[in-house]
């Protein structure tokens, strides 16, 4: 039986790559199928792939302007030949939905979301030109029939299997991304960057876009004059930088390695979400070392946080509603059982989800 892996682009590690990650460790002879990649990314991630980039990897600089060849996506993804393959997994957050595939070649999706910037976070994107307008509408309609493509949707969440429902008026099976992070493979302190001397902080690990709400924690920490370490990079890492830079109590560190980052988990008193996510892998490698998780009510979180006992829940993306979640959870403090914390995540292994993905096959 040949298989196919097929993903969106190759340039940065988000969920998506990790899941991808583990998809090549299941099917290390399958190629992967991608429309542009980062070289030096692909290599130290995808040492050994065979990996068959589009003919967007011919357009220079692709991997750091892709956005404004957003227009060519769909005709790249759609003329990649992979009739040799008997099974094609698509790792899809846009365009790997919507390979044409021969009949014989059974597709499954694994499906992170269906396109955000047209779909459900249309409202918050709206273009400023009749042009951009146009091309997003006709991205939607392309959008849509692709999915029709799909022989079967896998998604990362009930919350996503819903919005697969809603957009694409299709039915998924769910199977929850792996959690890779091994508490007991911990060794050392690793290459420690914090000024803070208490390892009582709070953390969060997150990429830095405006979405992920790390401004209301900024605010919200703060006031409250308690430790908080943010983890990750993006397009705000300056301006929170900068806002923090005269407040002892706020560390923000930028991109830390795989290697370290468990370091950072292991002596954090609690771990932070203030955003909606589709599943939200890094609260759940929190909690592969016990570690209580304060989360916004919406999303992936619910699915996986049970309240009082592995965490609690804010209502309203807002410092005050974020600031008294802190309290509830320090509250409730003595009574998070880090074994039982622990435990409560096995379902979302790397073990479990390779078995998941193989029952769809077999």
């Amino acid at each position: 039986m040949k298989i196919a892996l097929v993903h969106d682009w190759l340039i940065t590690l988000s969920g998506a790559e990790r899941v991808l990650i583990e998809l090549h460790k299941i099917f290390p002879d399958a190629p992967i199928y991608t429309l542009f990649k980062n070289r030096g990314f692909a290599f130290r991630y995808f040492p050994d792939a065979e990996i068959r980039p589009s003919f967007l990897q011919k357009i220079p600089g692709i991997s750091k302007n892709y956005k404004y060849f957003f227009f060519l996506m769909p005709t790249a993804i759609e003329s990649f030949d992979l009739s040799d393959f008997d099974i094609v997994i698509s790792s899809s957050a846009i365009f790997s939905k919507g390979l044409v595939l021969k009949p014989k070649t059974k597709h499954i999706c694994y499906c992170y979301s269906p396109t955000r910037q047209i779909w459900d976070l249309h409202s918050n994107h709206q273009p400023s030109t009749i042009n951009h307008q146009l091309g997003q509408h006709l991205l939607r309609i392309w959008d849509r029939q692709a999915s029709d493509r799909v022989d079967e949707f896998v998604a990362i969440s009930n919350h996503i299997a819903d919005r697969i429902k809603k957009y694409y008026r299709r039915d998924a099976k769910i199977i929850y991304p792996p959690c890779y992070i091994n508490p007991k493979q911990i060794q050392s302190v690793g290459n420690w960057k914090l000024k803070i001397k208490n390892f009582g902080y709070y953390l969060i690990v997150s990429r830095l876009y405006p979405h992920k709400n790390i401004d209301i924690a900024v605010e919200a920490f703060i006031k409250l004059n308690l430790p908080l370490v943010i983890i990750g990079d993006g397009p705000l890492y300056s301006k929170f930088k900068l806002q923090t830079f005269k407040f002892n109590n706020i560390e923000v560190l930028g991109f830390i390695s795989d290697e370290d980052l468990p370091y950072y988990y292991q002596n954090c008193r609690a771990f932070i979400v203030p955003q909606e996510e589709d599943f939200g892998i890094t609260l759940i490698e929190a909690m592969s070392f016990g570690k209580p998780v304060l989360a916004l009510r919406k999303g992936g979180a619910i699915e996986t946080i049970i309240e009082g006992k592995t965490g609690e829940f804010f209502d309203d993306p807002i410092p005050e509603a974020l600031a008294d979640g802190i309290r509830r959870l320090n509250e409730n403090y003595p009574n998070y059982n880090p074994e039982f914390i622990k435990n409560n995540i096995i379902q979302f292994s790397a073990e479990n989800f390779k078995r998941k993905l193989l029952d769809l096959i077999v």
